[in-house]
């Protein structure tokens, strides 16, 4: 089933006139986009993503969350801001925001590095102990003060518990292809890496190994996930705003924007759709 924007209750705060002479700024936006040719425009890799990814890559991502699936019971995922917000989103959603505490046969996730509460980190750590544990940290430089932090604190224990031979084959790095802090260390140490392409901004993510390891190690079908993404992207291709509603939502936000409606309230009454709406905040 669609989800379809409903419209019926602005009458009285969009007129038809404004509703059909945003339709040239909509259009135009939609050919910037498609030229890649605005501001912005080295970070637009996320509009034909789903079509346009490394096919080799997303086997390795199966295979790694295969691996994580049958050796660990429980996947330390360390990243901040976009680095974990989509992959927690998708899984709460997919599966239940009561994810790590149902009866299942895929390990328990939980996601760390986007906080510096010692608190928290040691309630982590708690959690592991006795347990056999691996570790997917995600950061493009290596150097974000609380990843780095996490990855440190949770390096030294899987090292302390598997040996560093053994460490290597539990922490999955999820860089830039080429360079940092982290793509070095990782290539120094021999953890298998994966790579947040340059031109796909944190928010946008989702859709790279950024969001699809965890993704997997949670038992949903990424295949499906990238179909259904292909599809969409195929669905809401058209600039007409009567045809495609996520324009017709952008149109309309931006309509009252302009009128002055400058805050608006996103409201999920399923606690599995919570972590969605943080996503979208960001």
């Amino acid at each position: 089933m669609a989800l379809k924007v409903n419209d019926k209750y602005l009458a009285s705060f969009v007129s038809e006139h404004e509703y059909k002479g945003i339709q040239p700024a909509v259009t135009a936006a939609h050919e910037t986009l498609a030229a890649k040719n605005g501001l912005g425009n080295d970070f637009l890799g996320w509009t034909t993503l789903p079509a346009d990814y490394d096919k080799d890559e997303f086997a390795r991502i199966k295979a790694a969350a295969e691996k994580i699936k049958k050796n660990s019971e429980v996947l330390i995922v360390i990243g901040i801001g976009g680095s974990y917000l989509g992959a927690r989103a998708v899984i709460e959603a997919v599966k239940s925001s009561l994810y790590n505490s149902l009866k299942k046969d895929t390990p328990e996730i939980y996601f760390i590095g986007n906080t510096i509460s010692p608190t928290y980190l040691n309630e982590v750590i708690s959690l592991v102990e006795g347990r056999d544990f691996s570790v997917n940290i995600i950061s493009k430089s290596g150097t974000t003060t609380e990843p780095a932090l996490a990855f440190r604190v949770f390096r030294e224990l899987l090292e302390k518990k598997y040996g560093a031979d053994g460490a290597k084959e539990r922490i999955f790095a999820t860089t830039d292809a080429k360079k940092g802090t982290l793509k070095e260390l990782s290539d120094k140490n021999g953890y298998e890496t994966f790579v947040i392409p340059d031109n796909v901004g944190g928010r946008f993510s989702v859709l790279t190994a950024v969001g699809l390891l965890p993704i997997a190690v949670a038992g949903c079908d990424i295949d499906a996930l990238m179909n259904g993404a292909a599809a969409a992207m195929n669905d809401y291709n058209d600039p007409d705003i009567n045809k495609n509603d996520c324009y017709k939502y952008a149109a309309l936000r931006n309509i009252l924007y302009r009128k002055g409606r400058a805050v608006e309230m996103l409201v999920a009454y399923e606690p599995s759709f919570a972590m969605m709406n943080e996503w979208f905040k960001q």
